[in-house]
């Protein structure tokens, strides 16, 4: 009999929040984005109730109107290290570039979080749309929306590589002969591509899960070709579940087209849901969160997937602007898919700003409401799983102590860790070291 699919669930610990206005929430911690006592109730919370992982989003370029949490924030995989310390099954997930960082660094930095934590690792691959992130790396232009997902492909191949440098029983530690390593088993990548240009090998051994597990948010062509390619788990924000189910579908056969199993890989929607005990709660706490929108910050928020362009040079009222190829160059699947709705509905530029800011009602309600929800999309071929990310402070806390013991009893999630590692709970297998296979081939031939 075989065993029965279950959700994925990750939290997104953010901070103050996504918005502008959630730090004004009068339960909200105004210093909760530089918080590690925050950070760390977040974490035991979904730890406590068997998520698969807590994910850290990031960027490299901040202006005076960028949102409380974007201004003033901890980086990723520092916050994680400390975490790891404090938690024991979780997966911690964190975004880094691949337009601004090294592959050598990345993979050193991702292998010494998978082994402080023992193997709960996972690496979010990011490009960076943001084009004023060069000036804070030196960098006489940002690279165009294609060269930075052919950058993307170039680094993770050659991370991935450098995770491969030590044979899993690489390191004798052998105190009689003084063999720290044996012979053979260290090896050089010795990398020359477009991009990069990386010797190696790494200076530290594979985890427990041999790799870390690779995470993605691709909508545009390139990023969609990209994720179905290279990730485990795709990050993905739907406007509902019939254009979550195409999405879905497309990835899916996506990831077969690249002669991979597609039932590896993992579409985890985005959500933001809000729960209340009864329906007179749940109404309370959804307009908690829509006062929390000003018309003039959900501008601001509309003009991020654009490179941060000022929609508030256009009449409020009137309809969408026509922005020819504005945001083609920066976040090219989310300004796409703003233009095209925009469009489709004939919205004036103020509905579109609060559509895309106000909280919607996909996943609002009671327990038993918010998981029918949670159940119709996962049955439905929507997606895998999905990301909390909550709207009100205590919207995690309400989320695992309500709707996660009803998941459980439908059997739609489990009760207990099934490991110690990200790939133990995702499902995922430990991927061969590419030195240790070829080996293996060959004395198997050799004993045929």
């Amino acid at each position: 009999m075989s065993q029965q699919r279950q959700l994925k669930l990750g939290a997104m610990v953010h901070g103050v929040g996504h918005g502008w206005g959630e730090w004004r929430h009068p339960q909200a911690q105004p210093d909760a984005s530089t918080n590690f006592g925050f950070y760390k109730q977040q974490a035991q919370l979904a730890e406590a109730a068997k998520f698969d992982f807590v994910f850290i989003a990031d960027s490299l370029h901040i202006h005076e109107k960028s949102s409380p949490h974007y201004l003033n924030r901890f980086e990723p995989l520092t916050i994680l290290s400390a975490l790891a310390a404090v938690t024991s099954n979780i997966g911690l997930v964190a975004t880094v570039t691949v337009s601004y960082t090294e592959p050598y660094q990345v993979a050193r930095q991702f292998a010494s979080l998978d082994h402080i934590s023992g193997g709960r690792a996972g690496w979010n691959v990011v490009t960076s749309w943001l084009s004023g992130t060069a000036d804070n790396f030196g960098k006489a232009e940002h690279p165009p929306h294609a060269v930075r997902y052919r950058i993307a492909k170039e680094h993770v191949n050659v991370v991935k590589g450098l995770w491969d440098s030590w044979e899993d029983d690489a390191f004798a530690y052998n105190k009689q002969s003084g063999e720290f390593f044996t012979p053979g088993k260290l090896h050089a990548l010795e990398h020359k591509g477009e991009f990069f240009s990386v010797k190696g090998p790494l200076n530290i051994a594979r985890s427990r899960q041999g790799q870390p597990v690779i995470f993605q948010a691709g909508t545009s062509e390139d990023g969609r070709n990209f994720a179905a390619g290279n990730s485990d788990a795709i990050f993905v924000g739907a406007e509902g579940f019939d254009e979550a189910r195409t999405y879905y579908q497309d990835l899916k056969k996506r990831a077969k087209g690249f002669g991979r199993d597609a039932a590896e890989l993992s579409i985890l929607p985005g959500i933001r849901p809000i729960v209340g005990r009864d329906e007179a709660e749940v109404e309370d706490r959804y307009q908690q969160a829509v006062e929390l929108v000003t018309i003039e910050d959900a501008i601001v928020a509309l003009g991020r997937p654009f490179n941060d362009h000022d929609f508030s040079q256009y009449p409020l009222d009137a309809p969408f602007p026509e922005l020819g190829d504005l945001g083609s160059n920066s976040q090219k699947g989310g300004s796409d898919r703003i233009k095209q709705l925009a469009r489709d509905e004939g919205l004036t530029l103020r509905e579109v700003a609060l559509r895309f800011s106000q909280p919607r009602r996909d996943f609002v309600g009671t327990p038993e409401q918010v998981a029918d929800a949670i159940e119709q999309w996962f049955e439905g071929g929507a997606a895998d799983g999905f990301i909390i990310n909550s709207l009100l402070p205590d919207g995690l806390q309400y989320f695992t102590e309500l709707v996660v013991p009803v998941l459980q009893q439908r059997g739609l999630f489990r009760d207990e860790y099934s490991g110690n590692t990200l790939r133990d709970n995702l499902g995922l297998a430990v991927p061969a070291n590419r030195h240790t296979t070829p080996k293996v081939q060959a004395k198997s031939e050799a004993v045929a």
